[in-house]
Order: C-alpha cells, then sequence, then structure tokens
C-alpha cells in the first residue's frame, strides 16, 4: 500500500536521502505553466514522466519503462508528485506494482486542494507550504 507523505516529510527526505527522488507525474503543460519543484538546494533534480498525457489524458502506458530509463531503481525511495495527489497516486501504485517497493505520494501534491476561490497553491500542497520550486 502507498504512503502519503506530507510535502515538508519529503524535502526532507530528497535532502537528506540520497536515494531519494521526486517523480513530478503532472503534464507537460503543467510544468510549462504552473512550475516545477527546485531540488537545485538538495542537489537534485525532478523526474519528469506524465502519467496522463495531455490533451487526451489518456494513461501513460510507457509510464514504467520511462520510470526505468530515467534511472529510477528498485532500491530507490520514489516520491511522485501531481497537482493535488490524485495522479500521483496512481502513479505511485503502478509503480510499486512493476517492483520499485519503495514508492510514496506526495499528499496535497504541488497545488494542493481549492481554496474558498477556487483557486489551487494556496492553501496546501508543495508550493503552499513554501518548498522551493521554479517557473520553466
Amino acid at each position: 500500500m502507498v504512503e502519503n507523505v506530507p510535502p515538508a516529510q519529503v524535502w526532507e527526505a530528497l535532502k537528506t536521502n540520497p536515494h531519494a527522488q521526486l517523480v513530478d507525474v503532472r503534464t507537460e503543460a503543467e510544468w510549462n505553466f504552473v512550475g516545477l519543484p527546485d531540488l537545485a538546494p538538495a542537489g537534485k533534480q525532478a523526474v519528469l514522466i506524465q502519467w496522463q498525457v495531455y490533451p487526451s489524458m489518456h494513461v501513460n502506458g510507457k509510464f514504467v519503462d520511462q520510470l526505468k530509463q530515467a534511472g529510477c531503481a528498485a532500491d530507490q525511495h520514489l516520491y511522485f508528485i501531481c497537482r493535488s495527489g490524485q495522479r500521483s497516486l496512481a502513479a505511485a501504485q503502478a509503480a510499486e506494482a512493476a517492483g520499485f517497493p519503495h514508492a510514496y505520494n506526495v499528499a496535497e501534491g504541488f497545488e494542493g486542494p481549492p481554496d474558498g476561490a477556487g483557486h489551487r497553491g494556496n492553501v496546501g500542497g508543495w508550493k503552499a507550504r513554501g518548498l522551493p520550486w521554479r517557473q520553466r
């Protein structure tokens, strides 16, 4: 069963565990227009692999192969992140089923849930928790 891990705890793992890796499973459009976790202070870069392919949003049938091609290994602790934590949970479950036993979901995702006005990035998620991020 895939564990949901709070963003701040993920950031700590990325900084302290040399075998920890963040896998951003959002779409290319999200990476380009919403921003990316900035792992430079931890001496790392996020692995970018779409779980669902924009614009059709069909599940990426090559996801696990692309994870392996990106250099992800079964002994690594892989933290999967999307906008709100739903797609990344599905991606982490697929990775776990494919032989990656240390697959985790980043709770709240990059932008978190919408606030009272329907805007994301204010009440939860990587950005709202003040963790490093950048525009592409």
